[in-house]
């Protein structure tokens, strides 16, 4: 069974949505389809330059990962997956092209327009875009000390602040319990994010709404058909 203590999630938006699922002890990883909700036969796969070109042999050292839509997208594509992850000492990103299913650049993190996030980089557990009415690009990032970043891509603004009951509703019980993260970006619906926990459990957070929706809930093949394959 795969380790639910060490593994990256992140989210995919072209195409049909779905999340996926890194593996880090086993460098294996799983695709989530949220349509379908499950993982297609044939996962869990190898990660290797066939089914991540580009990123495959950094894999290992992944930090954390989100989609965004429409930033730096000069080379004509939409969506990009960010991947977040050390070379030795030094912060990395990669930027992931959804479309072309492949890697088209690696930046040092403070070379890159991620360049704010980097004296926080060794706590960043997890990053999502939180898309809010006039927010258009607004970023949220959980760090394992009990605080969140909000970043405003627009003006380049960073603001840290604890996980409390008033700024992030229902989440401060687990502030420290967080492995990672992945939003489910619903079309008619609200935005969910998926935040994992230790223990063997997940959360359902509102991001519209700022608030828990639900859990904690068991991380379980009832929760994930198909997640659990060995």
């Amino acid at each position: 069974m795969p380790n639910f203590n060490n593994f990256v999630a992140t989210d995919w938006r072209s195409g049909k949505d779905r999340i996926y699922f890194f593996f880090k002890d086993t460098n294996t990883y799983s695709r989530f389809d949220l349509g379908d909700h499950r993982v297609p036969e044939g996962y869990p796969e190898a990660i290797k330059e066939s089914t991540w070109p580009g990123f495959h042999e950094n894999a290992k050292h992944l930090r954390f990962g989100f989609t965004t839509t429409d930033v730096g997208n000069s080379d004509g594509s939409d969506d990009f997956t960010w991947l977040f992850y050390y070379r030795d000492e030094t912060p990395m990103v990669c930027k992931y092209d959804q479309d072309q299913d492949k890697a088209v650049a690696h930046y040092r993190v403070e070379n890159s327009i991620w360049a704010p996030l980097l004296p926080y980089f060794d706590r960043i557990v997890a990053g999502t875009w939180w898309q809010l009415t006039g927010k258009k690009f607004l970023f949220r990032f959980l760090l394992n000390d009990g605080h969140y970043l909000s970043f405003d891509f627009l003006k380049n603004q960073l603001t840290r602040e604890e996980i409390t009951a008033t700024s992030m509703p229902g989440l401060e019980r687990f502030k420290h319990r967080i492995i990672t993260a992945a939003q489910n970006d619903r079309t008619f619906a609200d935005s969910y994010y998926y935040i994992f926990l230790n223990r063997g459990q997940f959360l359902i957070y509102n991001i519209q709404q700022n608030r828990l929706h639900s859990g904690p809930h068991a991380m379980n093949d009832d929760a994930w058909p198909g997640l659990f394959r060995d």
